[in-house]
């Protein structure tokens, strides 16, 4: 059987930490930012851990 592929572009979005956690950028920091509160895009930066229903999904297309 063939070797699975990586998916390159979730690969882009997504980092695997030391003890195997996925961490990400967070969503809603892309446009439409005057109207959103200082204090929520303060919020939104940084990287967070990838929420646990998502976890499965995601180890699955990085072929892990």
């Amino acid at each position: 059987m063939p070797k699975m592929k990586s998916h390159t572009g979730m690969g882009k979005r997504v980092k695997v930490t030391g003890k195997g956690k996925i961490v990400a950028q967070q969503a809603g920091l892309r446009h439409n930012l005057e109207k959103k509160a200082s204090t929520r895009t303060r919020r939104l930066t940084g990287t967070v851990e990838v929420a646990k229903a998502d976890f499965k999904r995601i180890k699955k297309l990085l072929a892990r």
